[in-house]
């Protein structure tokens, strides 16, 4: 879901005034690439800390657009939940 939102964001950005350079949209454009791979490979351990790392480049992100790093503010609030409820269910200690 969060791969479409990103590629979904790109357009609404550059209308509302935004001024989303080249570099902007390939970084975006490779977030929602990796987004879709770190998707498949979920069931590896390295993946879930991958995810992680992936929110905090989404909200370095902001550089090019503010609403990039709200963006990275959500995805990575949840991620973080979602890494707890993991962590709940398979008892280990530690955030991962």
């Amino acid at each position: 879901m969060e791969a479409i939102i990103l590629l979904l964001a790109i357009q609404p950005i550059r209308i509302m005034g935004g001024s989303l350079s080249g570099w902007g949209i390939a970084s975006v454009i490779g977030l929602a690439v990796v987004a879709i791979a770190l998707s498949g490979m979920m069931k590896r351990s390295w993946a879930w800390t991958a995810g992680l790392v992936l929110q905090i480049l989404l909200a370095a992100c902001g550089f090019f657009h503010y609403s990039l790093a709200i963006l990275g503010l959500i995805f990575g609030a949840a991620w973080i939940y979602a890494l707890s409820v993991r962590r709940t269910i398979l008892g280990r200690p530690g955030l991962l």
